[in-house]
């Protein structure tokens, strides 16, 4: 599978087949379509632009990494579909149809919100394209558009975390009837919403009153990679060098979850930016919750749902590694997801009883060290015990990072005794 060659959307379909029917069932466990759309999203990079996903796919290890924000962004846009469709999908072809609609959508889409990209329907002898061949051509134009891959992480950053907003427009816009005053509508809610981006960022760095080097350049980053027009540019300068209050911003505070979750998690990384979160810069993070409708503990979730993604793919986001010290990124992990056993300590202890494997291994490791087969074997099976509990059903646990030793710090005091 080639994602340069044409006919690669044909066989990413063809290979993902098995995956996307288990969406069908996922978006029944999440207590919101938008919460399954997030565990499908966040741990592949797409929100904060960095293609890390899609590494399962065949030769996935030779694709460049535009190649994997497009096999990304098509995985993230059928996801969507296929989360956000209201009845049950019980048969090989209801699939495919779903499967056929979502691309007619995407080609729609594109070619009604985003005039840069339009493309024709028809070739030049005149035959109507089909919707696999024109939503692959779409989304080729998409990445040729709008995306940077650099070596730096947050010129990535700020280019391509943009393409989130693409889902997120694209998840409301299928459920509408696509006549001209919607697409002017969708429209505008793209360049305000990439605005209220800018603004964000903004608030962020101003959070401890004095705007670091690091961030003076993500909002650089951010200005090349918008295609605002001249005159917002010039306005989210001046906001950059004034700062803005939070309710100034104008978020959307009221509909979406995940659309909050964005904004939320831009800002922690923006706060990242300087090597460091103070104390002024937390109590921002706070307000914003607040502000957002969100609690504390969704503050907290999405602190460890960045934390993990970060440790999980430590050597590919190298350029993260002068942001943050690992030892530090991983204390801070640890720390945060010992709080949240500790709080479901009775939760895990029932479930550890009630998987006869587990228990019958932690006889074994009682009365002699375990092989490296059964320490393996383990870990997979603490991890199926942690996935029960309710932070975890939304945010993606960094599984490589998680081995057994570090398990074992995470895990509640006198956990094991009292499982016995």
């Amino acid at each position: 599978m080639n994602p340069e060659e044409k006919g690669w959307l044909k066989e990413y379909l063809e290979f993902r087949k098995e995956l996307l029917k288990d969406l069908t069932i996922e978006s029944k466990r999440a207590s919101h379509p938008e919460h399954s759309l997030y565990r499908v999203i966040q741990p592949t990079g797409l929100m904060y632009g960095q293609p890390v996903g899609a590494q399962d796919l065949p030769n996935s290890d030779t694709w460049s990494e535009k190649d994997r924000m497009k096999i990304l962004l098509a995985e993230s846009l059928i996801s969507s579909s296929l989360l956000f469709h209201d009845k049950p999908i019980k048969t090989p072809d209801e699939l495919s149809k779903v499967m056929v609609k979502a691309l007619e959508n995407i080609g729609n889409f594109y070619n009604n919100i985003f005039p840069e990209l339009a493309t024709p329907t028809k070739t030049l002898f005149g035959r109507k394209k089909t919707p696999l061949e024109l939503a692959e051509r779409i989304l080729d134009k998409r990445i040729d558009y709008t995306s940077e891959f650099d070596t730096n992480f947050w010129v990535q950053f700020f280019h391509n975390s943009l393409l989130f907003l693409d889902i997120f427009i694209f998840g409301q816009w299928i459920h509408t009837n696509a006549d001209r005053i919607v697409s002017d509508f969708f429209k505008y809610e793209r360049e305000e919403l990439r605005f209220s981006v800018v603004k964000v960022i903004a608030c962020a760095a101003h959070a401890n009153s004095t705007i670091e080097y690091e961030e003076r350049r993500l909002l650089e980053f951010f200005l090349q990679s918008t295609e605002l027009p001249q005159d917002k540019k010039r306005e989210a300068k001046k906001i950059f060098d004034e700062g803005i209050s939070l309710e100034e911003i104008n978020l959307p505070t009221n509909n979406s979850w995940i659309l909050k979750k964005y904004f939320l998690e831009i800002a922690i990384l923006t706060i990242w930016a300087d090597k460091r979160v103070e104390d002024s810069e937390l109590g921002f993070l706070k307000h914003l919750c607040k502000y957002l409708g969100f609690s504390e503990e969704d503050l907290e979730n999405s602190m460890l749902a960045i934390e993990g993604f970060v440790l999980e793919y430590w050597e590919k986001l190298s350029y993260l590694q002068n942001k943050q010290d690992y030892n530090q990124v991983s204390e801070q992990f640890i720390e945060r997801m010992t709080k949240v056993t500790d709080s479901n300590k009775s939760r895990l202890v029932k479930e550890v009883q009630e998987s006869k494997e587990l228990m019958e291994l932690l006889r074994k490791a009682r009365a002699h060290e375990l092989n490296e087969e059964e320490k393996q074997q383990m870990q997979v099976l603490l991890l199926a015990a942690l996935k029960t509990i309710p932070t975890f059903v939304i945010i993606s646990l960094p599984q490589r990072f998680l081995t057994l030793p570090i398990l074992m710090k995470i895990l509640p005091n006198n956990f094991f005794a009292e499982v016995a």
